[in-house]
């Protein structure tokens, strides 16, 4: 595919000339080259690089986000000219500067563009997931149109985990998460908690600011450290303008602030690019229960008749679908309507089929049968474990040469499978042939 060239104000960027930006077909970066022909890759935020089946599956879209027929415009990205960009970015309403070149350009291309079908998603996820996020940021006296960075942090995916580990919408690393109070640990994880994660971002955001006093050097900051932003402002000697310390931050941060720009746009004027958001099926109205004994999500499913992948998606920041309340009085959200009749049944709910969903013993007994061991006993059983040993491995590699398969459980999707056998779901679409997202439980599944 040819490479498309753009111009780009030399001020913008730090040089004395003009310098020209290529939308690179690489997926995962834009390259920049300087009309002398340097090149500076800028890498961007990850989640503009996952794939769309992965995030269609990651909101569970077959029963919650589904396309919108009423939505009749064509399927045609409009080209504009670069005054209208900068008319419509002046119109939003904003504290945060937000001002028009072509690095900006280049991000909303991609969202208008290539990202248009994950911009559909986020559209139908945003009708739950923003208030919450005004909410918090009001709270703290924060410009709301902070509310987009999710979208270029997380694409909205309260599940969404990094290479490098942060996580949730707001893609908390575990110290910073800790260190804003959110709780970690094998059950729960409050840094994929829609509410919790929001207002711990939000007292985030507010401290950034009190270090910076601009936003744009804040929204760089959360995305890359305040250590590296004030190294970039000594490399510049002493400069505080994100424009001006452009050169001197990492790859992902200099694509941060334009991606952010682009984000705030392309939710604001995604009719003009005929993007349809696809229609939200989880409630718009949820209120929280609070409880102290553990509960798994199986035991209200049955006895409220509600789906447990909707009380999976109103409640993320459980890991292993147990609400704690052992440890500590624990909330679970859900929708606001069967609030009454959690009440009404609470005890039904706990009686449910404890003894399966909850099997963790609080005593046992230690067998105090009379031992057997002997030393020449364990010698054989060692050698006859080391020979079994060495007979798996060998057979492992035959079975290796010929490929593997997993038999589909049911609820699998794709991405799960691909986490799951440190594959990607490419690797597997190609290898199975298949063309769609679609699987059937039961069948088998080369990963291999």
């Amino acid at each position: 595919m040819k490479k498309t060239l753009i111009l780009i104000a030399a001020a913008i960027m730090g040089f004395s000339t003009p310098i020209l930006a290529q939308s690179d077909d690489n997926e995962k970066e834009i390259t920049v080259t300087n009309a002398q022909g340097k090149k500076e890759v800028i890498d961007l935020p990850e989640a503009m690089t996952a794939e769309f089946d992965s995030l269609l599956s990651a909101y569970n879209n077959k029963t919650y986000l589904q396309i919108n027929n009423d939505c009749n415009m064509s399927d045609i990205n409009p080209v504009y000219s670069p005054e209208v960009y900068k008319e419509r970015l002046a119109r939003i309403p904003s504290v945060i500067e937000m001002p028009y070149n072509e690095v900006v350009q280049q991000f909303i291309d991609r969202y208008s563009g290539r990202l248009r079908r994950s911009v559909s998603l986020m559209l139908g996820a945003q009708n739950f997931y923003m208030p919450l996020f005004e909410e918090a940021l009001e709270s703290y006296g924060l410009p709301l149109e902070l509310k987009y960075l999710p979208v270029i942090e997380s694409a909205l995916n309260p599940n969404a985990v990094s290479r490098v580990g942060a996580t949730g919408l707001w893609q908390f690393m575990l110290a910073t998460g800790k260190r804003y109070g959110l709780e970690v640990n094998s059950l729960v994880d409050e840094r994929r908690d829609p509410v919790l994660s929001s207002y711990a971002a939000a007292q985030y955001l507010r401290d950034l600011y009190k270090i910076f006093g601009d936003w744009n050097l804040v929204i760089a900051a959360y995305n890359c450290g305040p250590d590296n932003i004030n190294k970039a402002i000594h490399r510049s000697k002493g400069e505080k303008d994100y424009w001006q310390i452009y050169p001197y931050l990492p790859k992902e941060t200099r694509g941060y602030v334009p991606a952010f720009i682009a984000a705030n746009y392309i939710m604001n004027y995604y009719c003009d690019h005929n993007i349809c958001p696809m229609r939200a099926e989880l409630p718009a109205k949820t209120d929280t229960v609070v409880v102290s004994r553990d509960i798994h999500f199986e035991q209200i499913a049955k006895v409220l008749n509600i789906d447990v992948n909707q009380i999976k998606q109103l409640n993320p920041q459980y890991r292993r679908n147990i609400i704690n309340g052992n440890t500590k009085p624990s909330a679970v959200r859900l929708p606001a309507t069967l609030v009454s009749s959690f009440i009404d049944n609470e005890d039904s709910i706990y009686a449910y089929r404890p003894e399966e969903l909850l099997a963790k013993r609080t005593e046992v007994e230690v067998n105090n049968t009379t031992s057997t061991y002997s030393r020449s006993n364990t010698s054989s059983s060692r050698s006859h474990s080391s020979a079994s040993s060495r007979r798996g491995r060998h057979s492992k590699k035959k079975r290796s040469r010929g490929g593997r398969s997993i038999t589909i459980r049911q609820g699998d999707t794709l991405s799960e499978i691909a986490a799951r056998n440190g594959t990607t779901v490419k690797k597997l679409k190609r290898l199975n042939k298949i063309s769609g997202s679609s699987i059937r439980a039961g069948k088998k599944i080369k990963i291999k």
